[in-house]
């Protein structure tokens, strides 16, 4: 099967890490989002919502958005698993990734940060500011979410909520947002990163990453 990823999506390495954790193969493509690679007539006959990640099966079916991808995956490829058989522990996976997913990612989106500058005249000061408060205002919810009593979210292994955070904070290192009020994502974030399936998948270490700037 084939990723078509960004290094640095956030919605990408979500993705990444399931399928490694998963040890399932895969051939990266990379989309260049920063050259606008996404929005070429090409790209978008693939993927409609000119966004990444996209995963093209190998009988040629074409999965677009992180958590339907991942959903699948969890169903064709069951362990280890990324959201749990019990009913009322699945919906509390959900609560929190959902938090990340629906949250926060949707206006830290290239795409919206772009027309903030364009239509509204953002500086680079003024984009920071709207990053940083919308990851705040989300980490506040997770952390209150979180229960805290075991190494992730709900157990001694990582799953869907795990892995949205982990995701979130490379952005919070972007922007320059201050962990010290959120210590329980702080901690799943290291616990998630001495795991060498997810380590892998991290945006620092994709075949296209850049200099991180």
């Amino acid at each position: 099967m084939k990723l078509y990823s960004y290094w640095r999506s956030t919605t990408a390495y979500r993705v990444r890490a399931v399928l490694n954790l998963k040890g399932v193969a895969y051939e990266t493509v990379p989309v260049d989002l920063v050259a606008g690679a996404h929005m070429t007539e090409e790209y978008a006959e693939l993927n409609p919502g000119k966004g990444v990640p996209t995963l093209v099966l190998d009988d040629g079916t074409v999965l677009t958005q992180s958590l339907a991808i991942i959903d699948f995956l969890d169903a064709t490829y069951r362990t280890p698993e990324m959201l749990p058989g019990n009913a009322a522990k699945r919906a509390k996976m959900l609560e929190i990734a959902l938090v990340v997913a629906t949250d926060i990612h949707p206006v830290n989106n290239l795409r919206v940060v772009g027309l903030i500058k364009e239509r509204f005249g953002a500086d680079a000061e003024d984009a920071k500011a709207w990053m940083q408060h919308w990851m705040v205002e989300g980490f506040k919810t997770v952390e209150a979410l979180i229960p805290g009593d075991t190494p992730f979210v709900l157990s001694d292994t990582p799953g869907l909520a795990d892995l949205c955070i982990t995701a979130q904070v490379v952005n919070a290192h972007r922007w320059d947002v201050d962990l010290t009020p959120f210590p329980k994502i702080a901690a799943i974030d290291k616990n998630c990163l001495a795991i060498p399936a997810i380590e892998a998948a991290h945006p620092h270490n994709q075949p296209d990453a850049k200099a991180i700037t």
